[in-house]
Order: structure tokens, then sequence, then C-alpha cells
């Protein structure tokens, strides 16, 4: 299929990126890799009035060390993560996650950005954002905030970045995690997770139990209490997994208890752990 009729910027620079941003609000839609928006686009599932295309603001793809965080750029592939150095040793599970992700065409092209604007419920490397603890800086003409990844995400494919805004960068925490675990449960090869969990000393996160992305704080909580693997049996409390032909609700939520039960082991969270 052919996509509707359309208006096309390519910004040369982020500057020009963020003013374009300004201009047209949200009758704009970034484009960043463009794995999910483009086949939506020729479906025509999906609809935008101006596309702006941020493949040439090279100043957002990056991986670097600071004081305090490992930053990433919004554009930065999902084949430099498996790679890098320092996501190697600050941040291994990002690799892992990414890893997940497609096959290698898609993870030339995805971004970094491009996932976490995505809000896909089910999105692996949100999901090992979520539980590292990360950050997503959102930028515009008049400035830049903060917003932990945890809380970027409100529905599906809907965000609280703001119509003047673009995701620039996120920012995980230093030290990197000691003990971790990530987790995923897919059908056939290339498809979304059913349900994914990823661990970090302690914070548990998981995909594809509800319309975003989630901590599982009832886990957490019988952690601190030292439940041991037991902690497992709350992985599914709150969520509202959903029921379609790729799995049933109660199916989703037992997975969730048995992935959580082997992440928390696999990470040496419990006693008694490797």
């Amino acid at each position: 299929m052919i996509p509707a009729n359309l208006h096309y910027h390519r910004a040369r620079d982020l500057a020009e990126a963020l003013e374009l941003r300004q201009a047209y609000g949200d009758q704009l839609r970034p484009l960043a890799g463009g794995q999910s928006l483009l086949p939506a686009l020729k479906l025509r599932r999906d609809r935008v009035d101006t596309l702006l295309d941020l493949g040439r603001v090279e100043e957002l793809s990056f991986v670097a060390y600071r004081d305090d965080h490992l930053a990433v750029g919004a554009l930065t592939r999902y084949h430099r993560l498996l790679s890098d150095p320092l996501v190697d040793r600050y941040a291994p599970m990002l690799a892992v996650a990414t890893a997940a992700i497609g096959d290698p065409q898609v993870r030339h092209v995805g971004t970094v950005g491009g996932a976490l604007a995505q809000a896909d419920p089910a999105g692996d490397l949100p999901l090992a954002l979520v539980a590292l603890d990360a950050v997503v800086v959102l930028r515009s003409v008049a400035g830049t905030r903060q917003v932990p990844a945890a809380e970027l995400a409100v529905a599906p494919g809907v965000t609280v970045c703001r119509p003047d805004e673009l995701v620039t960068e996120v920012r995980v925490p230093l030290p990197g995690p000691v003990r971790w675990s990530y987790r995923t449960f897919a059908r056939p090869a290339l498809e979304w997770s059913v349900v994914a969990v990823a661990v970090a000393d302690g914070r548990v996160a998981l995909a594809g139990m509800g319309p975003t992305i989630r901590r599982a704080h009832g886990v957490e909580a019988a952690l601190a209490e030292g439940a041991g693997v037991a902690a497992a049996a709350r992985a599914d409390e709150g969520c509202d997994p959903p029921d379609d032909v790729r799995a049933s609700t109660a199916y989703r939520r037992h997975l969730s208890r048995v992935l959580v039960a082997r992440a928390l082991a696999d990470s040496g969270t419990v006693e008694g752990s490797r």
C-alpha cells in the first residue's frame, strides 16, 4: 500500500529539528528509524500531516560516560548497543535486551529514541531502561526536562512528550547494577515478547502485562521483606494483561510469575541463587 499524502522535512541538525517541532506542534511526527511508523503509514493504520526526518541529526547518535550516568543518544542505532564497550561495562542488560529485537536489518535501522517514543507495552529496550531506573531527556527550544523511563509512556503509542519536544537522550545511572537478569518469551522469531522481565538490583520491570511497561512493585516489596523466590508470586499484582490471539490473560499472568522467578534466580537477587 502507498501512504496517504503528507508533508516532509529533513532536519540538518538538532537546532533545526527543534525549531520545526515548535513551528508545527502536534501536526508533526518525528521519524527516527521508522521500523514501526513507516509500516503503519503504508498500511494507513496511522496518518500524519507532516514527517520530520531526524536521520541526519548525527549529534544525537552517541554513547558517552559522564560523572554519574551513561548517556545514550536518541538516534543511537540498536546494533551499536551490542558492541559498545561502555554499554558492555556499565549496562550490559541493554545489549541483551537489544539482541531480542527483530533481526540484524531491524537492529541496524531502529533507534533508542524511536523505541521510547513508540511506547510499545512489549518493547524490549524500554523494559530494560525501566529496570535500570533510567531517565529520558526531553528537549524543546525552551529548554530540557527529565522524565523517569517508567513514567514516559501513558498508553500504547502515547507518551508525556509535549508537541514541541523531542526525545534527545536517555541516562542510565552509574555504577550499573551488580545483579541483573533479562528474560523474554516470544512465540516465533521477530515477534514482540508475549511477556518479558528485567531485574536489576531488586528493581523488577514487566512488559506485555498491561498498556505500558511497569514496575512490579509487589515483587519489589516482597523482596525487601526477604521473601526470596516466593516474591515472584506477586508478579502480576496490579497488572491488566491483554487477552488476544497471542496469549490469554491467564497465560500471561502465569508466565509473568514463572519468568520473574527465573530472573530472580539468574540475577542472584535472592538468597541461594547463583
